[in-house]
Parts: C-alpha cells; sequence; structure tokens
C-alpha cells in the first residue's frame, strides 16, 4: 500500500491544512464524527474499519463523544480493529499508567468493541522479545488491511507516537528512547520524573504515514509553539510531525489557544489583509516596537513599510499618530490602584474610582496560586483597605508528598499523647504508617491521607493569607468535590462544584473577582476552575443578580505563563519590597518549598518563576519606552 506525496509551495505559511475550533469540546465532536463515519461507511460495506488510536489527554473528549454516539446513536465497534501507538516499557497492563488502563477506562469498557480485535504494543515483554513483537505488529497492521484512519497527538518536542526528535520518515514500530521533555511532561501521571520509564515501544513514522487518513488533534496555549512548528516550519527530523506534510490525507484540528503562535494569529499582517481593530493595531506596534528594539515613540514611517504594515500606516495617516494612540493606551493600562483609586477621574484608569471601598474576591485553583500569581495585588488591596477575600478552590491535597503526611500524622499522634487526650489516633497513625509504607505507585491515598495532607496545604494558605493581611473569616476553602479523587485523573466538572461558587459569590456580593487565567497547569485544574467560575457567573447573570452589573472580572497568570504584552488591560507595579514580601508570602506553603509534587516542566521554584515572569512584564514595558519598574503583575479583563 502506497500514499501519495505531495508538496505544498514554499510561498505557502502554513504547509498542512489547519481547522480551528472555539474549543476543545467543539474540535473534539468534530473528530468524533469524522471516525464514526469511517465506521458506518465500512460497515454498509460488510468490512472492518481499521483506526489507528492515541492516548493522552488530547483524544479523552473525542474518545467521550464516541462512547456517547455508541450508547444514544447506536454507534457499533462490531466491525472496528484498533491498533495503539505505544506504550511504555516496561509496564505492566493493570498499571494506571499504562495505556492499556487508559483506553479500557476512556473507550473500550464502555463499546462493544470484540476484545480480540484490540491491539496495544506489549510493555511486558522480555527486552529480547521486543524486535520479533514490534515486526508481528506491522504485520498484523497490513494483515488487517491497513490503518484506514490515525488518530494522533502531539508532544511538546513534536513527537508522534514516540517518534522523538531523529525519528526517520521510514521507521517503523520499534523501542525508542524518550526524550527528558517527555520524560517531565508524563511525570503528572508517575508523580515523580524518576518513575517515568525511559523506554518506549512506539509504531514508526514509517507505519503512520501509511494511514489512509492522518487526524492530528492539540488543544491549549501549552501547544502552540509545537503547533507553529509543525504547521509553518520545513521539513526536519528536529520536528518529526512535521513530515505529516508529505501526507495526502490529513488534517491538523486544534483550538484557538493552539493556535496562538500561528502566524495568521499572532502577526496576520504578514499573510494577508488585516481587519484594523484597536487591539489588532496594538498588537502590531508592540511587535514592531520589539522587533526593532525601539520604543514605540521612536518608530518611523519607513520602519512600518519596511516590516510589512504598509496597510496599518495607511489606515493609521503616519507613524506619529499611530505611536502616540498606542503608546497612551498602553500607559493607561499602569496604575498602583488594582481596587481603583479614590475621589479620581477615573475614565482612563483599568479599574473605576467608586466605591472607595470594594469587597474584592480572589479565587485561586490550588492554595498558592493567589500569592505566587498575584501577591503584590493582594498585598496592596488590602493595605488600600479594600475588603479582601481569599476562594481557595481545591484542598490541593494530590500535590503534597507522602513523607510530609507521615511527618504530620506523627506530629497529631505525638501532640495528642503529650496532652494526654483520650484518643484512638494511635491505631490510626498506625494504619496510616502501614498504608505509606506499602503504597504503590499512583494508588489512590486513603481517606486520612487525604485529610492531613489537604490541612497541610489549608496551614499554609492561612499563613499566606495571615501574611498578606487578610481576615480569618475571609479565607474561604471550597474544596470543589470534582477534585477529591486522592489520583491526578480528576471528575468532571459538576453541578456541585458550579453551586458551591454561586453560594460564595452571593454571600460576598464582590465589586471584583479575580481568577486564575494562567491555563498551562499540566493537570488542567486551573482551566476547570475557571470553566467553573465562568458558568456561576452565568447562573448568576440569567438569574438577574443586581450586584453582577457592577462586578468586574480580572484574570491573572503567573505560576505557568504570563500574558502577552499587547493583552494586558492592568498591569500593577511592584518595587523591590513589594517583590520581596510577595516572596515571603509563597515561602508560607512549605509543601511546595524546594521542590513541589508537581513541577511541571519549568525546575525552578514557582517563587523564581513568579519573579521572572513580573520582572520580564516590567522590561516589555521599558523596552516599548513606558516608565521602569522593578516588577509588574498582569491582568486581563474578562466581560461577561
Amino acid at each position: 500500500m502506497t500514499t501519495e506525496i505531495i508538496n505544498y509551495p514554499e510561498k505557502h505559511l502554513e504547509k498542512l491544512p489547519v481547522s480551528i475550533f472555539p474549543s476543545e469540546d467543539f474540535g473534539s465532536k468534530k473528530v468524533a464524527k469524522e471516525i464514526a463515519k469511517v465506521i458506518t461507511e465500512k460497515q454498509q460495506k460488510g468490512e472492518n474499519a481499521v483506526l489507528g488510536l492515541a492516548t493522552g489527554s488530547s483524544p479523552i473528549l473525542v474518545y467521550k463523544e464516541l462512547i456517547r454516539m455508541h450508547k444514544e446513536e447506536g454507534l457499533s465497534f462490531q466491525n472496528v480493529i484498533t491498533f495503539n501507538l505505544d506504550e511504555y516499557y516496561p509496564m505492566q497492563p493493570d498499571a494506571l499508567q499504562s495505556y492499556v488502563y487508559f483506553m479500557d477506562e476512556n473507550l473500550f469498557n464502555h463499546i462493544d468493541i470484540k476484545r480480540e480485535n484490540i491491539h496495544i504494543p506489549d510493555g511486558t515483554l522480555a527486552e529480547n522479545e521486543v524486535m520479533p513483537f514490534c515486526a508481528a505488529y506491522e504485520q498484523k497492521i497490513i494483515d488487517a488491511g491497513g490503518l484506514d484512519i490515525q488518530l494522533l497527538g502531539i508532544g511538546r518536542t513534536g513527537h508522534i507516537g514516540f517518534n522523538e526528535p531523529g525519528s526517520t520518515l521510514h521507521s517503523t514500530t520499534r523501542m525508542v528512547k524518550l526524550d527528558p521533555l517527555t520524560i517531565s511532561d508524563a511525570a503528572k501521571d508517575f508523580i515523580k520524573e524518576e518513575y517515568v520509564p525511559q523506554r518506549a515501544i512506539t509504531m514508526g513514522v514509517g507505519t503512520i504515514m501509511k494511514a489512509r487518513k492522518i487526524i492530528l488533534i492539540a488543544w491549549g496555549q501549552g501547544k502552540a509553539p509545537i503547533v507553529q512548528k509543525m504547521v509553518e516550519e520545513k521539513i526536519s527530523e528536529d520536528v518529526p510531525a512535521t513530515f505529516l506534510q508529505q501526507h495526502a490525507n490529513v488534517k491538523v484540528i486544534i483550538d484557538e489557544a493552539a493556535a496562538g503562535n500561528l502566524a495568521r494569529y499572532k502577526t496576520p499582517w504578514l499573510t494577508g489583509m488585516v481587519n484594523w481593530d484597536d487591539k489588532m493595531k496594538r498588537r502590531a506596534v508592540t511587535w514592531l516596537s520589539l522587533k526593532l528594539g525601539k520604543p514605540i515613540l521612536k518608530l518611523t514611517d519607513d520602519d512600518y513599510k519596511d516590516s510589512g504594515l504598509m496597510d496599518l500606516l495607511v489606515q493609521a495617516g503616519s507613524a506619529y499618530e499611530l505611536n502616540i494612540k498606542i503608546f497612551n493606551a498602553i500607559q493607561k493600562t499602569i496604575t498602583g490602584w488594582p481596587g481603583g483609586k479614590p475621589n479620581s477621574d477615573d475614565k482612563d484608569r483599568p479599574e473605576r474610582a467608586q466605591p472607595a471601598t470594594k469587597r474584592s474576591i480572589v479565587f485561586s485553583p490550588h492554595p498558592d496560586d493567589d500569592v505566587i500569581s498575584m501577591g503584590g495585588t493582594l498585598l496592596r488591596l488590602v493595605e488600600q483597605n479594600h475588603d479582601v477575600h481569599v476562594a481557595y478552590q481545591t484542598s490541593g491535597n494530590i500535590a503534597v508528598f507522602d513523607d510530609d503526611a507521615y511527618r504530620f500524622g506523627g506530629f497529631a499522634k505525638d501532640l495528642l499523647e503529650h496532652l494526654g487526650i483520650d484518643s484512638d489516633f494511635s491505631e490510626k497513625y498506625a494504619e496510616l504508617k502501614s498504608f505509606l509504607e506499602s503504597k504503590k505507585l499512583g494508588e489512590q491515598d486513603t481517606p486520612l491521607v487525604k485529610v492531613i495532607k489537604g490541612l497541610i496545604r489549608k496551614g499554609e494558605a492561612e499563613a499566606g493569607c495571615r501574611y498578606c493581611g487578610v481576615k480569618d473569616d475571609n479565607m474561604h476553602f471550597l474544596n470543589l468535590p470534582f477534585y477529591e479523587t486522592g489520583q491526578v485523573k480528576k471528575k468532571p466538572i459538576g453541578e456541585d462544584d458550579i453551586q458551591i461558587i454561586i453560594d460564595l459569590l452571593q454571600k460576598v456580593k464582590p465589586h471584583q473577582i479575580f481568577a486564575a487565567g494562567d491555563l498551562q497547569d499540566p493537570h488542567g485544574t486551573h482551566a476547570v476552575c475557571l470553566d467553573a467560575i465562568f458558568k456561576a457567573l452565568e447562573r448568576l447573570k440569567e438569574q438577574g443578580e443586581e450586584w453582577l452589573k457592577d462586578c468586574y472580572v480580572w484574570l491573572y497568570r503567573g505560576a505557568w505563563q504570563e500574558w502577552d504584552i499587547e493583552d494586558i488591560e492592568m498591569a500593577i507595579p511592584i518595587s523591590p519590597e513589594e517583590l520581596m514580601r510577595k516572596r515571603k508570602a509563597i515561602f508560607k506553603h512549605q509543601s511546595q518549598k524546594d521542590s513541589p509534587v508537581f513541577p511541571g516542566s519549568d525546575k525552578r521554584e514557582f517563587w523564581q518563576r513568579a519573579e521572572d515572569r513580573n520582572r520580564t512584564t516590567a522590561q516589555l514595558y521599558d523596552q516599548l519606552g513606558l516608565t521602569e519598574y522593578e516588577a509588574m503583575e498582569a491582568f486581563v479583563r474578562y466581560h461577561f
């Protein structure tokens, strides 16, 4: 079986056909429909549909939709044969991290597929058995008639399957060594990097390229840089996904966040005509200023012409007028009064002056996101006499080391004994000790261990709040139910989660809401927590709540990423002294100090990441020609 090779012209900036959807949910449903179409067309012909399937977070909603179609629309998988892309090596099939377990949990256990039609690389083989197995795997695909459709995700190294940089176009199913970045990304499922297998068995690039149709999916801002390389850059073994540019029938399905680095989004003036609204003008001018290393007010007509912005210049009239307009717009984002400056003209300020004393609520997905991402702003809100509330949406209990639970359990036992309090905790501590000493990788914590870990995070959050001056009565621990699984995998957001947020908002009736728009959190908790807030606001709006009409919603970032300079709508300057106070507030979270359980790809401590991002934002403002500050925290307003 052969696949036609196609070549796109050099001038074509996007070398792959890309479809962009407003969200992962919409895109996943589109992909599921395409897979279902292949299945039903084959059924009508009395033939088998041969599917190449992927694992990881990207296809989960695709599989969820296929399950729905099976249960509600009668989609049958009786004629389906599947071949999974890869599996860790070594790996037992019943391990929580195995792709056998993943596929059963997310698809196979919920549909009517024949078990003998499921094929997944075997992670239990002896090393001398791997090569013959791989050759047999290739032959099974051929004997089944070849892959009708291959579903792919993409790793941040550009891998498809586990074909890491250096993989060749004609590579076949084989054992591979995983890239350090891939191992780092996988750590969220294995608790620690040292537990992640160093190798895997994967279909080769050549195997994938023989599929009659390929669909690659990618969701979220974290995938935006590698999506841009795959779609816009030349074919290279350094980014194996670029080999897809040579396939005759491939689709790239992404959401708007994953499309963020494509030229049509980031620099659309380089790809065609642009609708020059105020936001796009600001993006173009800041891009030009930073690209040329010149302050905005020093940009000339020739700078615009030489950089492909002649169309903007024609519309604006002159560089002089455009520069002043954009400079003033950016300057107006800077304020030392995040709650609004009392008794002042506020028409050009990010926040309104009245009421002078506002009720402000900071939603923190985990028990430390508040101080990490907006600690300087939190301190300033309190100092400027606003009624500041902090709401911790989840317990954060899975991000505590077992050793800490062990230590605090022992402390509780010793304290009770010292006080002479008659308690059966000694027996419970013995159970806790026995469990932690025999705990398997990925095993769910017992209720007692979850409670202890949650209380550790709660105590640290309280200490951070007290340091910032937040009143005890204004600390709210929501412990949203979706999070409380004791495992990395969480439940979907539910009505209980939304109602808890609605109840708090109704109680506080805030003038300001601060929420985490930092969506590169490796477990997706930030995204779920933000979605819960948005759904709560929608319900309250439908109910016609009067206080909501006078409420601003500000989104912060900091722990995992920062806002692009052109999107910032409120920038809070932070002095060297304030930055040190923010650091000390972060230090109150001792369980996350030095080496947190889930550091992500950035190995620095959270305070180091936050300070670097805050300083970088201040430096960008300085490079644009505005006032130079030590650091800045940035916010974008959400209009609901």
